[in-house]
């Protein structure tokens, strides 16, 4: 997936190790992922894979309505992969020891948007703003202690 062009990386540091960020993040896109819209929105734009699925806890094959974890490193990078009939895009999540109970936590988007609809999609999610102020929520919360 690292062939599709990139849209945007979104990075945060998080006053918690890598084991503790890693926990955040898994239950962050678990609970971001998992949500009752999600799965509408998988239907109406028909994506690949549109259910809940795999193993839980996560692990490579996990699925959620519009994503699929195609790579896992406990503790260190998490890769989703997904498609609609608009778009075919990748997330990757990315975290880095600082040192002293710190860590950086990157999420990195690539895309392709395809066709005349592709180009409009990307207007509607990308351009306005809606996919990152997505991102930085979602990285948001798995900077806060829970």
């Amino acid at each position: 997936m690292s062939t599709l062009p990139f849209v945007d990386e979104h990075t945060t540091v998080v006053d918690a190790g890598v084991e503790e960020t890693w926990r955040r993040l898994c239950a962050g896109v678990e609970r971001s992922l998992s949500q009752v819209g999600g799965a509408r929105y998988a239907r109406l734009v028909r994506t690949d894979p549109r259910a809940a699925g795999g193993p839980r806890p996560l692990a490579e094959g996990s699925a959620f309505p519009g994503f699929r974890v195609a790579g896992f490193v406990p503790g260190r990078e998490m890769a989703l992969r997904g498609r609609h009939r608009f778009s075919t895009y990748s997330l990757v999540f990315r975290i880095e020891d600082l040192g002293d109970g710190r860590s950086r936590l990157r999420a990195e988007t690539r895309a392709a948007f395809p066709g005349a609809a592709g180009r409009v999609y990307r207007l509607l999610v990308i351009s306005s703003g809606g996919h990152a102020f997505g991102m930085r929520r979602l990285l948001a919360s798995c900077s806060r202690a829970s």
